[in-house]
């Protein structure tokens, strides 16, 4: 299956129009109404995916001074082709200048024998604001994972922001300290034009100030509310 869902908000009138709503199986696109400055749009899997020898890709435009948050509704499953074929999704974001987008789609679970990869790609202007999360779950309970590979590219007025790829499914490196410590869930919080805030570490997470800007948080955990708790608290 191949589908391509887009989504265009734009500022009009003291508040954040959606000029462009497209949804197409299984990537669906439901617009919460009478939500204000911001508008609020909630991604939802209409169908089990994606499945071996799918192709997703969502498209999002914000406009200039244009406010978004898009939320997930319920998890991602990565599951396996009937003959081993692997899936793909590609998640690409411009942010106009002045414009804001919040992206946080639910859990992706990585099923036994799935090969997904998966690609986040941002260009921001100079003074956009990001906030993107990913939350990796390696296999369903009692269950060893497929494969993954995950990209997350994001640029900010032409500079280049976050550039990282991860490689999940070698038992051995996956359990290693070096890599998941044999951790289940991998999570990643990435604000990109907040407030600068300072480098912190605890148990299983990290929180890096970037170069160019933008602030990454990791976090190792057992299941995903542990590992989206260390957001909450740390903010």
């Amino acid at each position: 299956m191949k589908a391509h869902a887009r989504l265009t908000a734009c500022f009009e009138g003291g508040r954040t129009v959606l000029r462009e709503l497209r949804s197409m199986a299984p990537i669906t696109l439901l617009p919460k109404r009478g939500t204000g400055v911001t508008a609020v749009v909630h991604l939802v899997n209409s169908a089990t995916s994606p499945l071996g020898g799918d192709e997703l890709e969502l498209t999002i435009r914000v406009g200039a001074g244009a406010s978004l948050r898009l939320s997930g509704v319920a998890a991602t499953i990565a599951l396996p082709g009937l003959h081993g074929e692997g899936s793909s999704s590609l998640v690409d974001v411009v942010v106009d200048a002045g414009g804001s987008l919040e992206y946080l789609p639910e859990p992706t679970v990585v099923t036994a024998r799935a090969r997904h990869t998966a690609v986040f790609r941002a260009t921001l202007a100079p003074d956009a604001f990001l906030h993107a999360r990913e939350v990796l779950v390696l296999g369903r309970a009692g269950e060893r994972a497929g494969s993954l590979v995950t990209t997350q590219h994001v640029t900010r007025g032409e500079v280049p922001v976050l550039r990282q790829t991860l490689e999940i499914g070698d038992s051995t490196l996956d359990s290693s300290l070096a890599h998941l410590a044999g951790r289940r869930v991998l999570a990643t919080d990435l604000v990109v034009g907040g407030p600068s805030v300072p480098a912190a570490s605890g148990e299983w997470w990290s929180r890096t100030p970037l170069a160019a800007g933008g602030t990454l948080t990791t976090s190792l955990a057992p299941d995903a509310v542990s590992a989206l708790r260390i957001f909450d608290d740390r903010g």
